[in-house]
């Protein structure tokens, strides 16, 4: 068999990726991956203000790319980008459910609005960018790749007051590998990928809280590597996993985390 050049089996021109939470830290890191690999990448992501300047900033070094904003735990508004997708660029090939919010309540102090909200953008956004997206995906057939941005928490709980954050991305990775089975057969991939501590602007540099603060410090001591990762660290994995490197690859998790895990 002949093998692809190298430069061919990451080049993603003519493809089209939808990433949610696309405005900043991972969910830029990502768009900003697939858009210089040539894919027209739409950001889905509820800032407006933040997600037209991610824009701008795709746009000025030369990358296609549009904003859509998107409540994604909205049947309607995933209906409206997915939409929005297909009439821009013609068709959607490549799907990255990343956005997720992560407040620290510990359960006993915990509302039923707090915990449905959780559930709604980091596991029901999932299911429906999936069906909406997939349904686009089957009738073009040509296959495509759907990328979920678990975490390191789907395997082991990092801190007291994540039990919601944590239940949603153990339900995230159990929804990752059904619908790797459901969908090969449709030459659909579905991959996720498990983050450890990456320096956002909602984590590490300038905390949001006191609390916050103190459980980095403690988690960045248990890293082998001695470092937080940074943005670009899960976008290079993202586009792996949106190109041909990962052809032959459904329902795996890739742990990218320093080595924390080890610990």
């Amino acid at each position: 068999m002949k093998l692809s050049p190298l430069k061919e089996t990451i080049d993603l021109t003519g493809k089209t990726a939808i990433v949610t939470g696309g405005a900043m830290g991972i969910g830029f890191g990502i768009a900003y991956r697939l858009a210089e690999a040539g894919a027209h990448t739409a950001i889905a992501d509820f800032n407006e203000e933040v997600g037209n300047q991610a824009v701008k900033k795709l746009v000025d070094e030369g990358f296609r790319a549009t904003f859509i904003k998107t409540d994604v735990s909205s049947e309607e508004d995933v209906k409206r980008a997915t939409d929005f997708a297909v009439a821009t660029y013609g068709n959607i090939d490549i799907l990255v459910n990343n956005a997720g919010i992560y407040p620290i309540i510990p359960v006993m102090q915990m509302t039923s609005a707090d915990f449905e909200k959780i559930l709604a953008v980091n596991l029901k956004s999932v299911f429906l960018f999936t069906k909406a997206v997939s349904e686009v995906m089957i009738k073009q057939g040509r296959g495509g790749k759907i990328i979920n941005i678990t975490s390191i928490d789907a395997l082991h709980p990092s801190s007291v007051g994540l039990a919601v954050y944590d239940a949603s991305k153990h339900g995230l990775w159990g929804f990752t590998k059904n619908t790797a089975l459901e969908l090969a057969p449709h030459n659909i991939q579905v991959n996720a990928i498990a983050p450890g501590g990456i320096a956002t602007p909602g984590t590490g540099g300038q905390p949001v809280t006191p609390e916050m603060e103190m459980i980095l410090k403690k988690f960045l001591e248990k890293i082998p590597m001695r470092r937080m990762g940074e943005p670009d660290d899960i976008g290079k994995v993202a586009l792996f996993l949106a190109s041909d490197l990962a052809s032959y690859m459904t329902g795996s998790q890739i742990v990218v985390d320093g080595g924390v895990l080890l610990s």
